[in-house]
């Protein structure tokens, strides 16, 4: 075979748009970020965020707008329709319904934020430690949590509030007695996922402790189904609060939630319907942009959603 001759021009350097198919597309993101940028993709998910944010400021700052409170009777003004002065009109005793519905919001937020970190928190340990051990502890504490979750939890949540004084209190232990046992099953699972994995098992190796294992391996890994979880949870925790204001095992007078408004009004719906119009479309509104949300942050954060 004869020899070829190599010519200058086959030693020319590349153009630019030569290595154009050798570049990265897409930037690195981390997981965070990127469950981010498709979360403000999902147009229902981010208006219902946005919805929630204004109702958890029109339940801190209500109190300011107007020149009434929650609780001064005014007999002369009673029963109003929605007006200049009083935006929702008034109750049977002449109270401001604007300052009472937002109250009775920030109530319900306040107890359904409250249940939610407490279940996250019983959740995140005792799930972490059946998830973590197996064996023995596994078998014990599942067996224990599926005793607790056969029986009736509202059932539960009943008789301790008669029990005890009826207060926010009472209303958030009363909730977070069996709330905790889904949270500590999707940990449960999680976990047993992840304690395999090559970096747990680097972690053993050189010595890291149980607790550094889990609170720094582990449990940040298995974040994304603990906060869908965790926003799943707040709707639930909203209206079981309302349910039992609405039987009269909430907050008690003059303080109100929405179901003790909803209850307050019920006598009279026919004849003052704003008076259950308003509390009614709050608490439907709120649990359904806490529902939405958490679904679209589910997709978010769900890896076989990425395109």
């Amino acid at each position: 075979m004869s020899e070829q001759t190599l010519k200058p021009e086959q030693f020319a350097k590349l153009k630019k748009s030569e290595h154009a198919g050798e570049l990265v597309v897409r930037e690195s993101i981390s997981a965070w970020k990127d469950a981010w940028i498709r979360l403000k993709e999902n147009k229902l998910a981010m208006l219902s965020l946005v919805v929630l944010l204004v109702i958890t400021l029109l339940a801190i700052t209500a109190q300011y707008m107007t020149p009434y409170d929650y609780k001064t009777n005014d007999l002369a003004n009673t029963n109003l329709p929605p007006n200049s002065e009083h935006w929702f009109g008034t109750d049977s005793l002449g109270r401001d319904m604007f300052q009472r519905t937002w109250m009775g919001a920030g109530i319900s937020l306040q107890v359904g934020l409250y249940a939610a970190l407490v279940d996250l928190a019983l959740g995140v340990i005792i799930g972490g430690i059946m998830g973590y051990y197996g064996g023995r502890v596994d078998e014990v504490l599942n067996r224990f949590c599926e005793v607790m979750y056969s029986i009736p939890s509202m059932l539960l949540v009943i008789l301790l509030i008669v029990v005890m004084e009826p207060s926010m209190f009472t209303i958030v232990l009363a909730l977070s007695i069996t709330g905790w046992i889904n949270m500590a099953w999707i940990v449960r699972g999680q976990v047993m996922q992840l304690k395999n994995q090559e970096y747990v098992l680097a972690a053993r190796t050189i010595g890291a402790s149980t607790s550094r294992i889990m609170f720094k391996h582990l449990i940040p890994n298995a974040m994304g189904p603990i906060i869908v979880t965790l926003t799943m949870t707040v709707p639930s925790a909203i209206f079981a609060e309302a349910f039992l204001s609405f039987l009269g095992l909430g907050v008690q007078s003059p303080a109100a939630s929405l179901g003790t408004l909803i209850n307050d009004a019920l006598k009279a719906m026919t004849v003052y319907p704003w008076r259950m119009l308003f509390p009614a479309v709050l608490i439907s509104l709120t649990m359904l942009c806490f529902n939405i949300f958490g679904d679209g942050l589910r997709d978010a954060l769900d890896p076989k959603m990425k395109k």
